[in-house]
């Protein structure tokens, strides 16, 4: 079985909220970034905690896709690329992170 691509584009994750798809989306930012802005209800697991939320992010993850994300892009895909060494191929990061969903989808986000 072939993995998914690494990335999702903002548009393919906006329909995918609109369609109300099961998914985890995962915020690798830093507190104070998050404090700013998100997207949704995503849950704040910042990049160096990730690691230790292994146990639940494997269990999550077998339940519904990972979308993770953080300000550029940059972050998530290496939490990504690490996952799937993990073992979790259900899981993408979102290409262009925040800024790409704030120029493409939700322009009103606060820029952190």
């Amino acid at each position: 079985m072939r993995e998914p691509p690494l990335e999702i584009a903002p548009a393919e994750l906006k329909a995918w909220l609109d369609a109300r798809a099961p998914l985890s989306l995962i915020d690798v930012r830093e507190p104070r970034e998050f404090a700013v802005g998100r997207i949704g209800d995503a849950e704040l697991i910042p990049m160096r905690d990730i690691p230790g939320a292994l146990p639940a992010l494997r269990e999550r993850a077998a339940r519904a896709p990972l979308v993770v994300y953080c300000h550029q892009g940059v972050r998530s895909r290496q939490v990504v690329a690490w996952l799937r060494r993990q073992g979790l191929a259900a899981c993408r990061s979102l290409s262009g992170g925040l800024e790409a969903w704030r120029r493409t989808v939700d322009p009103s986000l606060e820029r952190d």
